[in-house]
């Protein structure tokens, strides 16, 4: 078999393969250091991260549904300064590839707090940031969900960052395109996406809902397609590059989605599932590959 060319480029930042564990389903890294070579990933998004450390929702905070999960955990983490003093500088110990923090925030002033602060850490490559958390200042509503917002939270951030800023959209509006290059004329540097569905679940025994806090984040094989659709809509729609994410599973979801116009692609709930996944795909990619007479991914970028 001809040797296979699975790089890829993300503002200038070289991947060796275009495979990125996704936020909150991979934790800071650390976690699978001891069961799989976290060298064999083209990057990690590491667990999303507000400026004071938080406990999270009460449990329970899962539920099984068909074709995924819902999770509801509430943005469980150790705060920013454990990010840039501790887990960063731990991880790049280990890891020679790219490191993302995901920055959430409940204001404006949090997310310029905690992008300073990892635009300031010299192992962060690249800062994405989910604007799916609720605006306090604006009554509560997701910051996501308003194409205004989005681009005042990419403003603030492109202010205090010269690291390259990847937006995380949540697909829970009526046009995500138009959210998406509010982000892009607004100075992003890239956009990923989607961010969870939000989702339901009743015990009709207790005749309550299963999740505490009611409703949460839909996620695995079942939101792929949808995913999918947004992912072309935005990719095709948008100058700047695009991380895919969204019912990742497999190495033919991976070049479905950098076909649609993704330049690297997120596993998620999928690696709750089986931890091993993402080497299972980076394993995969080149057998694939070799299946659809493709040399090198960066000629199957949005070739649909």
């Amino acid at each position: 078999m001809v040797a296979k060319d699975l790089s890829q480029e993300l503002c200038g930042i070289r991947l060796k393969n275009p495979v990125i564990p996704a936020s909150g389903t991979f934790g800071f890294g650390l976690e699978l250091a001891d069961s799989l070579d976290l060298n064999v990933l083209g990057g990690i998004s590491l667990k999303g991260t507000t400026r004071e450390a938080r406990f999270g929702n009460p449990t329970p905070r899962i539920a099984e549904c068909a074709a995924g999960m819902l999770n509801a955990v509430g943005l469980q983490n150790p705060g920013i300064e454990a990010l840039v003093n501790e887990k960063v500088p731990a991880l790049r110990k280990i890891y020679d590839g790219c490191i993302i923090a995901n920055i959430s925030g409940f204001s404006l002033e949090e997310y310029a707090h905690c992008c300073a602060r990892a635009n300031a850490c010299p192992d962060i490559d690249i800062v994405e940031v989910n604007i799916s958390c609720p605006n306090v200042h604006g009554g509560g509503m997701a910051f996501g969900t308003s194409a205004d917002a989005a681009a005042q939270v990419t403003a603030a951030v492109k202010a205090v960052t010269r690291k390259p800023v990847f937006i995380k959209l949540s697909p829970n509006v009526t046009d995500i395109v138009e959210i998406a290059r509010a982000c892009e004329d607004a100075g992003a540097d890239g956009l990923t996406l989607v961010n969870t569905f939000l989702g339901m679940r009743i015990d009709i025994a207790r005749r309550s809902p299963v999740l505490a806090n009611r409703t949460g984040g839909y996620s695995g094989a079942g939101i792929f397609p949808i995913a999918l659709r947004m992912v072309y809509q935005v990719a095709h729609a948008c100058r700047i590059p695009v991380m895919g994410c969204g019912g990742v599973a497999s190495a033919r979801d991976v070049v479905e989605m950098m076909m649609a116009g993704a330049t690297a692609v997120q596993v998620g709930a999928e690696n709750l599932r089986n931890p091993f996944a993402c080497p299972e795909i980076v394993e995969q990619l080149p057998i694939l590959m070799e299946e659809l007479h493709i040399d090198s991914l960066r000629d199957i970028i949005g070739c649909v």
